[in-house]
């Protein structure tokens, strides 16, 4: 019989199911929670997306595929999620400027060369608020950008993630046409819940010379946990790519020393203490303090 972990398939149904009622039903009983709700299940889709990339809820990569084809978010193509995902979990390679794609950090070289407001802004989005304002909107510029460089070279794989793209996000704006909810509150919604997602990635990796101490142990087990099943234990899912989210706090609190003394004590307590040191002040420099081209 091929695995199936029910916990990763109840929670991808039960989530588009609550995103479909958020959509028609609760538009009708209140469209700012029906926004907030909505937000709430782009957040958890997408985390769920990651769960697939890490071969869950089946052994079959195109029923796995099949589950998370409607892209809730609008924003980021799912191929290409799942490529530039995994090329992330080259951990040597963690926070580099140029191979790590989900790098944070500039080459200091060329954040020398940007002119002041666009420092000015990048300053801002190092801050907590300001991740959660505008990173949704300068992650995707340098997202789109990067695809847009990679295609024009000729990269096929960049061009297929991108036309798979289309007819999911074909299929989620046809059903927000023939729901309740009206097209500016989904967008709301769907920019809402990248917000959310910012979170996680504000701080989950760091600048360090060794590669062991680049990624963060956050000890929350609470709603925002939950949203991002379970990431921020992101040093044992960095580890362990393979366990599935809902082991993630057991194999952590079963032996904390364990990733502490890998991480070299890159921790924080709860998502509280996060928002409460870095809200409105950066934690770290835009520019890489230990890479220069």
């Amino acid at each position: 019989m091929p695995r199936i972990e029910w916990p990763t398939l109840a929670l991808i149904l039960g989530c588009l199911a609550v995103w479909a009622v958020a959509t028609t039903w609760l538009v009708a009983l209140s469209l700012p929670l029906a926004i907030v709700v909505t937000a709430l299940c782009v957040a958890l889709f997408c985390s769920l997306q990651h769960e697939v990339i890490h071969g869950h809820p089946f052994d079959n990569r195109l029923l796995n595929e099949a589950l998370v084809f409607p892209t809730l978010c609008l924003a980021i193509p799912y191929h290409r999620f799942r490529e530039t995902h995994l090329a992330h979990h080259t951990d040597s390679l963690l926070t580099d400027p140029y191979d790590d794609p989900e790098s944070n950090y500039l080459d200091a070289a060329d954040w020398d060369e940007l002119a002041p407001t666009t420092r000015a802004v990048l300053r801002f989005n190092n801050t907590l608020l300001g991740r959660l304002v505008i990173g949704p909107v300068i992650a995707q510029i340098a997202f789109m950008r990067a695809d847009w460089r990679a295609a024009r070279d000729g990269d096929l794989a960049v061009l297929r993630g991108w036309l798979w793209h289309v007819p999911s996000i074909a299929l989620v704006l046809t059903w927000v046409w023939l729901a309740a909810i009206p097209l500016w509150a989904y967008l709301i919604a769907a920019y809402l819940g990248l917000s959310v997602l910012k979170i996680r990635t504000f701080l989950e990796h760091q600048a360090h010379e060794r590669a062991r101490g680049r990624t963060v142990i956050i000890e929350d087990r609470g709603p925002l946990a939950f949203l991002f099943l379970n990431n921020n234990l992101h040093v044992v899912h960095h580890m362990h790519p393979r366990l599935p989210w809902y082991r993630l706090p057991q194999v952590y609190f079963g032996n904390p020393d364990r990733y502490l003394q890998r991480n070299g004590g890159y921790r924080y307590t709860s998502y509280a203490e996060v928002f409460r040191r870095y809200f409105w002040r950066a934690k770290d420099p835009v520019a890489h303090p230990l890479w220069r081209r």
